[in-house]
């Protein structure tokens, strides 16, 4: 899927079943409690904390496909085409790090 299709088929979610969407600011937050969901898994199971029966049940793919989601939302509210913005980023980001992390001794 094409991140613009994504961004058309959450719209279409948000017209049909979402009635509408939710304001910016409402998003945000919620957006930072799905990326604290993710947070809490990464931490107990692949981090140091131990991991509470209740929490091994959980699925990552799902709490991130739960960020996306509402990444999604923020971007279609904002007019933001997520597509062309990640091209554009990869390319600041090639331009400025082409050789930064290679030459990074902490990653050898």
């Amino acid at each position: 899927m094409e991140i613009k299709e994504a961004q058309k088929i959450v719209d279409n979610w948000i017209k049909e079943y979402g009635v509408r969407y939710f304001d910016e600011l409402t998003n945000t937050a919620i957006l930072m409690e799905e990326v604290g969901e993710v947070a809490r898994i990464m931490a107990r199971r692949y981090g140091e904390q131990s991991e509470k029966e209740s929490d091994k049940i959980k699925d990552l793919g799902d709490e991130m496909a739960d960020v996306l989601f509402v990444l999604i939302c923020l971007a279609n509210q904002t007019g933001i085409d997520l597509e062309s913005a990640l091209k554009k980023n990869l390319e600041k980001k090639t331009k400025r790090d082409h050789s930064r992390h290679k030459k990074n001794e902490k990653l050898k």
